[in-house]
């Protein structure tokens, strides 16, 4: 029975968007597969992994038939990745086998009963629901989330926060070394509500949203939240857990104040960090007036030394951080000048950009 006939690359792009959610090795062999249903003349395609379901809905020119069919995920990306870019494919539901037809090519693939497919369905109603430009909500994601813990035991540090309040978005991550905080001020009057999404659901937002005004619907629900991007529909569950109190690591009281170049800044670190401790990416930041030299050795007895003409105005200081936290921040901002306000050699050093009083990036200092 034929299923569908489809070009090779309308089915090609929503296999790649799907795709990089499904579990290589997992307890569920059917969560190693993609859902292909066709409902009400509407072809989507759909991977999960029990947290995070991706649903692509694909343009169809031709009425069909509905059907629903799961098949291994990676196996159908690559056979389509392996076809020319001209191919036109036929789906043919064969003894419980998908059968894929292109030009001279057949493939016959085993399939698993959709109905035992584990689609995450959304309350109806959500609790709160508003619209961002792809654009904006790229920029807040970008400028916090290199700061999201890995597989920490304090699991709530896994992922980022998001807090609407008011007529403000604030976006907020931290893996206890570190903490980063962007906010933005919106049309839309807020409730105060806060959510913390999964490490995995950040990076994949950061693969689906463009640099551009086109919006995204977001829905909070209550252990939920849901992105509509354009055909794409991504769930996730939310982080169950408290998120520790972000005001009072920021710092409000420093007075030594540093004001440099971006572009002079990341250049230097970049440059010292070719002779930095591999472990312990070590750099020390030694100022005194408009001047600082950056510098970094290792156990080989190497070192790297950089000095630069800066705007330094506070107390003589040699003060240590780990410099891929600092390179982290550098290569996501845009601004021309950063500003870092220290206090003294054990305290937190606050990054801040000069005409954007929404981004604040706290370091812990670390003994060199």
């Amino acid at each position: 029975m034929v299923l569908l006939e489809i070009s090779r690359d309308v089915l090609l792009q929503p296999l790649q968007t799907v795709s990089g959610i499904v579990e290589k090795r997992h307890t569920l062999p059917i969560l190693s597969n993609v859902l292909i249903e066709q409902k009400d003349d509407v072809l989507s395609i759909l991977a999960s992994d029990m947290e995070i379901q991706i649903r692509v809905n694909v343009a169809k020119n031709q009425p069909g038939q509905d059907f629903a069919v799961t098949v291994s995920a990676r196996k159908i990306l690559d056979i389509c990745r392996a076809l020319t870019s001209e191919a036109s494919l036929k789906l043919e539901s064969v003894d419980h086998q998908l059968q894929i037809r292109a030009q001279k090519s057949r493939f016959s693939l085993q399939t698993l009963p959709a109905e035992d497919f584990p689609v995450i369905k959304p309350p109806e109603q959500a609790e709160s629901s508003f619209e961002l430009s792809q654009a904006n909500l790229r920029k807040l994601i970008l400028r916090v989330h290199y700061a999201m813990a890995q597989q920490d035991i304090r699991y709530y540090l896994n992922g980022m926060l998001l807090v609407l309040e008011n007529q403000q978005i604030t976006v907020v991550a931290t893996d206890g070394h570190r903490l980063c905080l962007a906010t933005m001020a919106v049309p839309q009057n807020f409730q105060h509500k806060e959510v913390i999404i999964p490490r995995k659901t950040v990076n994949e937002l950061i693969k689906m949203l463009a640099s551009e005004d086109d919006p995204v619907r977001i829905h909070l629900y209550d252990n939920q939240i849901g992105f509509d991007i354009g055909q794409v529909e991504l769930i996730s569950k939310v982080i169950d857990g408290k998120f520790p109190d972000y005001h009072r690591v920021i710092p409000t009281t420093h007075q030594n104040l540093l004001a440099i170049n971006r572009i002079t800044m990341q250049q230097s670190l970049q440059r010292a960090a070719i002779l930095s401790n591999e472990k312990f990416r070590g750099v020390r930041l030694v100022l005194s007036l408009n001047e600082m030299k950056v510098i970094c050795n290792n156990n080989e007895q190497e070192e790297a030394q950089e000095e630069i003409e800066v705007e330094y105005r506070g107390d003589a200081l040699d003060i240590g951080f780990n410099v891929s936290y600092l390179l982290d921040a550098l290569n996501q901002l845009d601004s021309d000048v950063v500003e870092c306000h220290f206090g003294d050699a054990n305290s937190s050093m606050l990054m801040t950009i000069p005409d954007d009083p929404g981004y604040k990036y706290v370091i812990m200092p670390m003994r060199i």
